[in-house]
């Protein structure tokens, strides 16, 4: 067993220490927003926040975050109000939708530690963040928004 903190909530999973984070919360704590994209922490589909950092968890093995705080997309706003959201919402990121959990954690790291980022900053931080739909510019003006009205 492997307790684990995610989104505020302790849990006690029965995985082995090697199972990728990724799994423990999609199969073990039924949290499926985030995504598996590549399995080897290059697409950035599966990013989480673990302490508040982004972290890609596909390649996080789960006894590394024994003692940690998870933040999933879920546990990010429980009612989508996270300025983050409502910008994504407002500047019709998503097509497909698949990449767009990862991203909005990779940029709340971003806006966590930088309320007001350069173009440049932005496009600096989600470098590694794949889009396969290539909506890059919506990506970067809606972090841009909610940076303004965050």
């Amino acid at each position: 067993m492997v307790a684990v903190t995610v989104n505020g909530q302790q849990h006690e999973v029965d995985a082995a220490p090697d199972t990728p984070l990724l799994w423990v919360l999609r199969e073990h704590l039924k949290l499926t927003g985030t995504k598996f994209g590549c399995g080897i922490a290059a697409c950035g589909a599966c990013t989480v926040h673990i302490d508040g950092e982004a972290a890609r968890s596909c390649a996080t093995p789960v006894s590394l975050v024994a003692g940690k705080s998870i933040t999933t997309i879920e546990g990010l706003s429980p009612d989508d109000s996270h300025p983050l959201q409502k910008a994504w919402i407002a500047e019709q990121v998503p097509q497909c939708g698949y990449c767009q959990s990862g991203q909005i954690m990779q940029a709340a790291t971003l806006l966590a530690r930088n309320k007001n980022p350069s173009h440049a900053d932005i496009v600096e931080h989600m470098d590694g963040n794949i889009c396969r739909c290539g909506t890059y510019l919506r990506i970067i003006s809606a972090i841009e928004r909610a940076a303004r009205e965050g």
